[in-house]
């Protein structure tokens, strides 16, 4: 398994490997990516066939920075308006394609709009300017599993069918990046995420609510109804856990029983996980994934996830839980 430091040297390695057609995972601020050439139609099916994804669930396009975008979609004013706020970092903005946009129509999944990114971490920046194109980069994990903030996670999820992981510590996010809808006249946030509703409705000057989307024909990556899946049950909102169940908490657990006796405080530590305890919805964000993925254990009969507060960026972390324990 080609898992490596992210020096200098490796980035160019990793260029190189993107431009001759392969496949390498590299570290975002949201979670970890498996990249291709965003122009080369064969690569980016490598990344189809390699997590198993559906060929009708969209790829984000990154970009190294936002004045790139224009080639490949229209930039209108509230693009603009977003961009010059919020990027690079985690928003998606989908846009109509340009005409003979270069990006592959696979990429797109035979959409008329791209959804594009231009990325905050700097190893995905060096990476992507190395190459000298734009680069699709979906979680690097198998299709409809827990998404990976860690090297360590796409090496357990994807092992030796990646060129090559560039490793760079956690992801500071934990979560993929919120996508706002911009190709049509009413604008909405198709998947939430660090960046809330609130904040993009101030830069724009008008109300900007959620919306599902359409998980048969998505316009957004993360609207299949079952995602970020651990492969034991989850239970959602519990406030006391069933015997052998796991326990994802937040906050305090001093009051949390265990049915037919015992309290939760008094479980092995092999068997808890708590997001936050000061109950920081950042905090918890960053933990999401990796928690979900340590307590997914066969002794475990399924894991029981304590109540998040729906606001602000709990509407992102609670839209993940969702479609987890579809």
């Amino acid at each position: 398994m080609n898992l490596v430091s992210a020096t200098d040297e490796n980035i160019a390695k990793a260029a190189a490997i993107l431009k001759a057609g392969g496949v390498v995972a590299m570290p975002t601020e949201t979670v970890y990516g498996l990249a291709a050439n965003a122009f080369d139609g064969k690569a980016v099916a490598k990344i189809f066939e390699i997590k198993g994804r559906p060929q009708f669930n969209p790829l984000i396009a990154h970009f190294a920075e936002g004045r790139g975008v224009a080639s490949c979609a229209v930039m209108n004013e509230k693009a603009e308006a977003l961009a010059q706020k919020f990027w690079p970092g985690p928003l998606t903005i989908i846009l109509p394609r340009v005409k003979n946009c270069p990006v592959s129509e696979l990429a797109s999944a035979g959409l008329e709009t791209l959804a594009v990114r231009v990325p905050s971490h700097k190893v995905a920046h060096k990476l992507i300017k190395a190459c000298g194109f734009p680069l699709v980069a979906p979680s690097a994990n198998l299709s409809g599993t827990i998404s990976p903030t860690s090297p360590a996670h796409v090496a357990e999820s994807l092992g030796g069918k990646v060129d090559m992981i560039l490793a760079a510590g956690s992801s500071s996010v934990g979560l993929e990046s919120t996508v706002v809808d911009l190709s049509e006249d009413k604008v909405v946030i198709l998947r939430p995420g660090a960046v809330t509703a609130e904040e993009i409705s101030e830069v724009l000057g008008e109300k900007v609510e959620y919306e599902s989307g359409d998980a048969l024909k998505p316009k957004s990556p993360g609207l299949l109804l079952k995602h970020y899946a651990p492969n034991i049950p989850l239970r959602l909102n519990a406030i006391d856990l069933n015997p052998g169940e796991a326990l994802l908490a937040f906050s305090s657990i001093k009051f949390m029983g265990i049915k037919g006796g015992g309290a939760a405080m008094s479980l092995p530590e092999s068997q808890k996980r708590n997001l936050s305890e000061e109950g920081d919805l950042h905090q918890a964000a960053a933990n999401l994934f990796a928690y979900m993925r340590e307590l997914d254990r066969p002794e475990h009969k399924g894991i029981a996830v304590m109540p998040i507060p729906d606001i602000g960026l709990g509407v992102a972390i609670n839209d993940r839980l969702k479609r987890a324990a579809s």
